[in-house]
């Protein structure tokens, strides 16, 4: 088949239009074709260099993608923590001022614009005389909080300073956490680019690998294996680093 056909095929899958919400029945591509780029440097690659080098490259993809995915979420949760031991804090000393707590949530939601729209809900909530726990956007242990200091009428202050103490813990572990897995994260991070940065060395020294890889049917299996193989060193680091985590 030509591989020109092959990478037609499949740049049009992967931009293929969302479909109108008044259709009844309209095909929808695959997930993986719909979540980004991905798959594309495999299928810019396949006409050139064969099958082989196709099938490494979307899996060095799949590899970067999962560890930069993986990082981002890493980060998120950081970001996350940060803002609501901001978010505490501010209410706190607020509460400690005298004010309302629905009247310190406003103050707050002011002074923290990347918290006023996921204290809204809070806000009606409280005002309203309605469940707070209902509300998904606010922080949880804002929510947890607020409700235990309602439900058992306890001081709103001392519960919220409580919570604020547990997350400046938790985001004091996460950096020490960070920090100490700086060096095993950068040393998989060399044993996975080492073999890449093998093949110009090898054409350096006159071996030519790259022509093996890419001419004979053994190369490209091997390079389809060595692929895997450092997609498995990378998840298995993840593994082990998200298990001393949750520890």
């Amino acid at each position: 088949m030509n591989p020109w056909f092959l990478l037609s095929c499949g740049a049009g899958l992967a931009c293929w239009p969302r479909p109108m919400a008044r259709v009844p029945i309209a095909w929808r591509p695959p997930r993986a074709l719909r979540t980004g780029w991905w798959p594309l440097p495999a299928l810019l690659v396949l006409p050139f260099l064969g099958i082989g080098w196709a099938v490494a490259v979307l899996v060095l993809t799949v590899t970067i993608r999962q560890e930069v995915r993986s990082r981002a979420r890493a980060n998120a949760a950081l970001a996350e923590a940060e803002l609501t031991a901001s978010v505490l804090r501010m209410m706190i000393g607020e509460l400690r001022a005298g004010a309302h707590p629905v009247t310190a949530a406003e103050a707050t939601a002011e002074a923290i614009p990347a918290a006023s729209e996921r204290l809204r809900g809070l806000i009606a909530a409280a005002r309203l005389g309605g469940e707070t726990a209902a509300d998904p956007d606010a922080p949880p242990a804002l929510v947890n909080a607020w409700t235990l200091a309602n439900r058992f009428g306890l001081p709103m202050a001392d519960v919220l300073d409580a919570a604020r103490r547990d997350a400046e813990a938790g985001i004091g572990f996460r950096r020490r956490l960070k920090a100490k897995m700086a060096g095993p994260r950068a040393s998989a991070a060399v044993l996975a680019v080492l073999p890449l940065v093998c093949l110009p060395l090898g054409e350096a020294m006159g071996a030519g690998p790259v022509q093996v890889l890419t001419g004979t049917g053994a190369g490209q299996l091997l390079l389809v294996v060595g692929s895997g193989l450092i997609w498995a060193g990378t998840a298995w680091c993840r593994a082990l680093t998200g298990r001393v985590a949750s520890c």
